[in-house]
């Protein structure tokens, strides 16, 4: 049965590869809005900033807020291909057929990690561009692409919630609006004690804040492990939510 799951989970996965690949804009897309952010605060906003980054180019300060960006804006688009393939009439089809049900969602969460991996090594590379550099050793890297990974996971099966829930293509994209805004209320661009009261208590409190301030740690080759436990709970929780909650409107959606 497991065998049989893993097959088919591969093979649907390899399908939505293949029309990304021949469609690679929504990749461009994904990484174009990141880097201009990026440059409008690194040229235009930067100097005004004061981040006691230690030394530090801003650059490197804000580098993992932006990573967070690029893939709440990524996920998007696996609310919106879920939402074209039940509208299209894939799913039914595959339901006569002898697949795995649940490895329909899995092809379009993986064709999901893929792509926002890719578009956060553009964002990256650009990055190194524009001047971000980092001590970061092998293990730092690793652990920094472990939180990725698991923050896309976790956002992915939110956008596969709204794909399934959704009436409208407007609405199978539009929940990520909220993901993208949460950065600039965290210690992404700005420390939050320069913050008014309420605002820095939120900021202080929402997951981005604890996540990007581990990528940050990690980059700067500090000592986080503290910071690391909490973005991988904050990642955890959220993704083992998302893959319940989607789970259960899917069997009510195909029943």
């Amino acid at each position: 049965m497991a065998a049989h799951f893993f097959a088919d989970t591969a093979t649907l996965t390899g399908r939505s590869l293949r029309h990304i690949l021949r469609s690679p804009d929504t990749i461009i897309t994904t990484a174009v809005m990141p880097i201009a952010i990026m440059l409008l605060f690194v040229y235009v906003l930067g100097g005004a900033i004061r981040t006691d980054a230690g030394g530090g180019s801003y650059i490197d300060y804000m580098l993992p807020g932006i990573l967070l960006i690029t893939v709440a804006m990524g996920v998007s688009y696996a609310g919106y291909r879920l939402f074209s393939d039940l509208r299209g009439g894939i799913f039914d089809r595959f339901h006569s057929m002898p697949i795995a049900r649940s490895a329909t969602l899995w092809a379009h969460v993986l064709t999901s990690l893929v792509a926002n991996l890719v578009s956060v090594a553009v964002v990256v590379a650009v990055a190194l561009l524009m001047g971000f550099r980092t001590g970061a050793g092998v293990g730092a890297w690793l652990a920094v692409l472990g939180i990725l990974v698991l923050f896309v996971l976790a956002l992915t099966w939110l956008a596969v919630i709204a794909g399934l829930s959704a009436s409208s293509v407007e609405g199978a994209t539009v929940f990520s609006y909220p993901l993208i805004f949460l950065p600039f209320v965290s210690s992404a661009f700005v420390p939050t004690d320069s913050m008014p009261g309420p605002v820095r208590w939120f900021a202080e409190n929402q997951p981005v804040t604890s996540i990007v301030d581990a990528m940050r740690g990690l980059f700067a080759g500090r000592a986080v492990g503290g910071e690391v436990v909490v973005a991988v709970v904050w990642c955890l929780g959220i993704l083992v939510v998302g893959v319940v909650v989607a789970l259960a409107v899917y069997r009510r959606r195909i029943t």
